[in-house]
């Protein structure tokens, strides 16, 4: 037994394949509660057989908040704290171990490390700050999707923050999302002035290639009180350029993609895709320019807004082909040397690489 006793708690529909690995993960725990919301496949059997504590529940109609408060309020009142996550996250071992060395009573949720994509080689791509541990009393999950906690305790809402913590996020590449759009749409109806959720809303417009609505929820996301964030609002301004983009419209495009540089100048996104704009319209002083700016950038948010992408080979290549259009050849070496550094076995970079030093040698 540890100093505290620890809960995990999940929600869980059809994820047979994932049950052996994720218990593992959790195994550390006291206790680890499970509420299957209509599996049918093996998923309940093969917990219950890893000694997991499974509820069956059925949710009609189905809100990620209300599934999980469900989940929640099976955790028996002798908990102090619980840890919320899905069958397809694996925390890495230790985490237990890390989490009572800091955690005090005054603490009502702890903030760790969520990692949710990865390269090709494994190591993580796309990596945030998570709070799904908290406090047994004073918690309810809201938002019918990209739900979150929220906190109505008596004692102040206190963090800790355990950043050696990692939780590893494997997703399943089949699974579908067409239940997100209508229920963000749900959210947004009852949290008009939400700004996250309505920008999310905008957001999942554009994936759907519905780029009018994107457009217009992310201009009403723009003009809300609650939307103070500068990343996100650039991020905001940054989709509605792709939007317009997508529709042809290539002034406005050009236009949005410019305030949202000016929102938030200190990361690296806008600027790449004002980079993209550029080059596709052959406009080599303003990539010169924007390619300039962002290789400037050098801090990384960590927010989930950051494309990591940025950060790769792209705006040095971008740099080097500004600057061999514009005569520069030795600036230009020194970016592809820079570029190929990032991705030493891209063939393009190689030969874009050989194309300019054939004119610095002439």
């Amino acid at each position: 037994m540890g100093k505290y006793r620890i809960c995990v708690y999940a929600i869980c529909k059809n994820e047979e394949k994932y049950v052996e690995r994720w218990v593992k993960a959790v195994s550390e725990a006291d206790l680890i509660v499970v509420t299957d919301t209509g599996s049918t496949d093996r998923t309940v059997e093969l917990l219950r057989k890893n000694q997991v504590t499974v509820y069956e529940e059925k949710i009609v109609p189905w809100r990620f908040d209300v599934a999980r408060n469900i989940a929640m309020d099976h955790i028996p009142e002798d908990v102090d704290i619980c840890v919320s996550n899905d069958l397809d996250e694996i925390f890495e071992p230790g985490w237990r171990d890390k989490l009572e060395q800091v955690w005090e009573k005054k603490h009502t949720r702890a903030r760790y490390m969520f990692r949710w994509s990865y390269h090709a080689d494994g190591t993580p791509d796309k990596e945030f700050v998570m709070e799904k541990i908290h406090r047994r009393n004073g918690f309810r999950w809201v938002h019918p999707v990209h739900e979150v906690l929220e906190y109505d305790g008596k004692d102040p809402d206190c963090y800790v923050d355990v950043f050696s913590i990692h939780l590893n996020h494997y997703p399943d590449p089949n699974k579908s999302r067409g239940q997100y759009l209508p229920l963000l749409e749900l959210s947004a109806k009852e949290n008009p002035k939400d700004g996250q959720t309505v920008f999310w809303l905008g957001r999942e417009y554009m994936f759907y290639g519905k780029f009018h609505e994107a457009i217009n929820t992310l201009k009403a996301y723009l003009a809300l009180e609650s939307a103070m964030w500068e990343e996100e609002r650039s991020a905001a301004y940054r989709f509605i350029g792709f939007c317009y983009l997508d529709l042809g419209i290539k002034e406005e495009a050009k236009s949005y993609f410019y305030r949202a540089i000016g929102e938030c100048p200190y990361v690296r996104e806008p600027y790449m895709a004002m980079a993209r704009f550029a080059f596709d319209e052959e406009d080599w002083r303003l990539l010169f320019y924007v390619t300039d700016r962002a290789l400037s950038v050098t801090m990384k948010t960590g927010s989930y807004l950051m494309e990591t992408e940025c950060y790769g080979p792209d705006l040095d290549d971008y740099a080097a082909i500004a600057c061999y259009y514009m005569g520069l050849y030795e600036k230009a070496v020194l970016h592809e040397n820079r570029a190929l550094s990032l991705d030493p076995e891209n063939e393009r970079l190689v030969n874009n690489l050989k194309l300019i030093m054939e004119k610095v040698e002439a």
